[in-house]
């Protein structure tokens, strides 16, 4: 008797306090490959999580997974977050620890990761050289896994997936954090794999696809709907909404000179970073920095905010005083508006929203403070810009990914920050959320503020940028004023 890869009926989640999924039914039949789209919070990652069998198992979902020497026997879950433990089996890292050599080698290193990997699953290596070459991720085999930015995390995470071959691959915004070469890499791995029997299911709100994506389906009110085409997030501009009144006006910067770099080098040991880099950021202009995954951003970044241990190496200069001249890492911060994957990462999960928001105040990565009048009415103008008021008392964990990082994006902008570092600030937001925060940050960036953007997509990005600088293998290949409008052109 014909059976369906995964039958679906009258499914109804929770997530907190919220019914996400209502009544859902939905067949994939065998040869079907998926994308599923969806408005940030309409329930696409708990479906698949659901489908998975993760965290609970769910009496309304048949996944009929059957033998074949082709494939594993296996329903895979790729989730937006990469998951890894140290040595003792622990996962409860802090922030800077990727930065803190000794403390760097408490968990595996990614060659070792795969090798166990791959013997508990009793995988080819001779099949794991072809992937890692294709994304791009052989040189990285003696990196801790600590070490790794968000984007490297997720190719780490994909490495696995296509390796195994598993009957059902269920990938949850996989092109999230990825350069433009490594998402096109990967739709040709993901061909590859399809046609050797392996069904995929993707969410995203990507235009560039699989060619082996074959159905489309839409969730919206809790139902999932099937399409004649793929349905990207909605494109329509958000209509213009008034800054909030605190953010109107930007501090009066405290140097000409907001960062200053004089050849920067950075290596752990034998394997060099940053290379001789010169970056001279003045008050008032907004820089786009961009490169492949593993170019050197995040750790040029890390500089900026004061959390890496080898700034006192480098005559590095952050608000008109040379790094080590006295100032403390909070003196550094209290100019700074941050938010960056790696903070979402290890952000408090206790927190809720209206706390996360607050905790802005403090660079804390959780509330330990009263508030006063005023800062709790700028903590309130921003839940309601954001649409958050509702949220404001929820854990921030309990919301969606997208919702989160508005939440995390509030907190960046709580305490009027003289320089903001927006480091893949939309990820996770669908098109029309990140057309609503890149019309803030033109709003608020009409000032004098200063800026660093970070973002892969160049169709989503404010249109105030003034600067650009690119990395490649940690050196610069570009450093250039930027005209978004000229570039689209």
């Amino acid at each position: 008797m014909y059976q369906p890869l995964v039958h679906i009926s009258n499914l109804s989640i929770k997530y907190g306090n919220k019914t996400v999924l209502r009544d859902l039914n939905w067949v994939i039949n065998r040869g079907e490959n998926w994308v599923l789209s969806g408005e940030s919070g309409s329930g696409k990652s708990i479906l698949l999580a659901a489908i998975a069998g993760k965290d609970t198992k769910h009496d309304e979902i048949r996944v009929n997974i059957f033998s074949n020497n082709q494939f594993k026997p296996v329903c895979l879950y790729i989730s937006q977050w990469y998951q890894f433990k140290n040595l003792e089996g622990v996962a409860n890292f802090y922030y800077q620890q990727r930065y803190n050599k000794q403390q760097a080698k408490d968990t595996f290193t990614v060659g070792e990761e795969l090798a166990l990997y791959g013997k508990e699953n009793q995988l080819d290596p001779a099949e794991l050289d072809e992937i890692l070459t294709s994304l791009n991720f052989g040189s990285f085999k003696d990196a801790q896994l600590i070490e790794l930015s968000s984007g490297e995390h997720k190719k780490l995470q994909l490495i696995k997936a296509v390796w195994l071959k598993p009957q059902l691959l269920l990938l949850d915004q996989p092109y999230t954090g990825l350069d433009i070469n490594s998402r096109t890499n990967l739709n040709h791995l993901l061909d590859q794999i399809s046609l050797q029997g392996v069904q995929i299911v993707i969410t995203c709100s990507e235009n560039e696809l699989p060619v082996c994506i074959n159905k489309y389906a839409h969730i919206e009110n809790g139902q999932v709907k099937e399409l004649d085409a793929f349905l990207p997030s909605i494109k329509t501009i958000p209509l213009i909404t008034k800054v909030p009144s605190f953010l109107q006006q930007a501090p009066q910067p405290s140097a000409k000179v907001m960062v200053k770099m004089v050849n920067i080098n950075i290596s752990y040991g034998d394997k060099q970073v940053i290379k001789n880099v010169n970056w001279e950021i003045k008050a008032g202009e907004k820089w786009l920095l961009q490169g492949h995954n593993g170019s050197g951003k995040s750790t040029l970044l890390s500089l900026v905010n004061g959390d890496h241990p080898q700034s006192y190496a480098n005559e590095l200069y952050l608000f008109g005083n040379k790094r080590g001249s006295g100032e403390s890492i909070w003196d550094i911060k209290s100019h700074i508006g941050l938010i960056s994957p790696e903070l979402h990462w290890y952000f408090d999960k206790e927190a809720s929203v209206w706390q996360s928001i607050a905790s802005g105040f403090f660079d804390s990565v959780g509330l330990f403070n009263d508030l006063g009048y005023h800062k709790t009415q700028q903590v309130n103008e921003l839940l309601d810009y954001f649409g958050l008021t509702e949220d404001k008392n929820e854990l921030l964990v309990h919301l969606s990914l997208g919702k989160q990082r508005l939440a995390l994006l509030a907190r960046t902008l709580i305490k009027n920050p003289e320089l903001l570092v927006l480091d893949e600030p939309c990820q996770g937001l669908d098109e029309q959320q990140t057309a609503h925060f890149n019309q803030l940050i033109d709003g608020i960036c009409s000032t004098a503020r200063t800026l660093i953007y970070v973002s892969h997509n160049q169709q989503q990005l404010p249109q105030k940028l003034t600067h650009r600088l690119v990395l490649s293998k940690g050196e610069v290949i570009e450093n250039s004023t930027y005209n978004l409008e000229k570039e689209l052109a």
